[in-house]
């Protein structure tokens, strides 16, 4: 690796989101209706037999990755999973336990690319935590076509509150709006937020949500319609915020898209 880029490569403090995986039922499928839709380019790594993990890019840097799910694992919907940074994968699996979570899979090393486990929380939602090593996560965030947001969707957010807040050292910081809605805050970084299941969502366990920044809500609908996928919230506004809409992709995994108000330029 050149300097140029080691320098450039995005530092994830640890308890911010660091990288987003999709499990899916069809890797190729996936593959091609998340290039189609945001103009990733994937990139197959094979990762055993029979099996590659797919690593998407924007301008050469990586936004997310994407893998078919064995027969093994064929319990676990199909699903976007969240990476929050961590500094020791071991020393947080285990204050995960005394804080009430599961540590479902792990810790174990992704070859040399880094250590993990993968988590349940009080409250029934999954994640992964990174403890990196060759692979430091996201190449760009925040930016278009890229992981902006991370969400908690909750039966219970005071209980998920004092679970995150002394797992990772975050804040929070919680509105008085008629649906309360928390904002998660990782030192200086505002990196994600939390709001309890509503009843119009329906049947829904709790669960973490990405969110990815595009430069026009309605016509990424409208793509990702035309590439198979489902609407599950037209696009909506956000006051102050933006306009957003959640999609499920044509493997039935969940995502929003964002149309942010000040959307960020390089």
């Amino acid at each position: 690796m050149t300097d140029t880029a080691t320098q450039t490569q995005l530092k994830h403090a640890p308890g911010s989101f660091c990288w987003i995986e999709l499990m899916t039922t069809d890797g190729p499928g996936a593959k091609k209706f998340y290039s189609d839709l945001f103009g990733w380019e994937g990139t197959d790594n094979p990762i055993g037999p029979g099996m590659v993990y797919t690593i998407y890019t924007v301008n050469g840097k990586a936004v997310a990755a994407s893998y078919q799910k064995g027969e093994d694992m064929k319990e676990v919907p199909t699903h976007w999973a969240s990476y929050i940074a961590v500094t020791n994968a071991d020393e947080a699996a285990a204050k995960v336990k005394a804080l009430g979570g599961t540590v479902v899979q792990g810790p174990f090393d992704a070859m040399e690319h880094g250590r993990m486990a993968v988590i349940a929380d009080p409250t029934g939602a999954h994640f992964c935590i990174w403890q990196p090593k060759s692979h430091p996560g996201l190449g760009i965030k925040g930016e278009l076509n890229s992981l902006c947001w991370n969400e908690l969707l909750t039966n219970d957010t005071e209980k998920a509150k004092d679970f995150y807040t002394k797992l990772f050292g975050w804040n929070s910081k919680t509105d008085s709006g008629e649906t309360p809605y928390t904002e998660w805050i990782n030192g200086e970084e505002h990196i994600g937020g939390m709001m309890q299941i509503q009843p119009f969502m329906g049947p829904m366990p709790p669960n973490w949500g990405i969110y990815i920044a595009v430069d026009d809500c309605d016509a990424k609908v409208q793509k990702a319609t035309s590439l198979g996928a489902r609407t599950y919230v037209p696009p909506t506004d956000i006051p102050k915020v933006g306009r957003f809409a959640m999609l499920a992709d044509p493997q039935g995994a969940v995502f929003n898209i964002i149309k942010l108000n000040l959307q960020h330029h390089e």
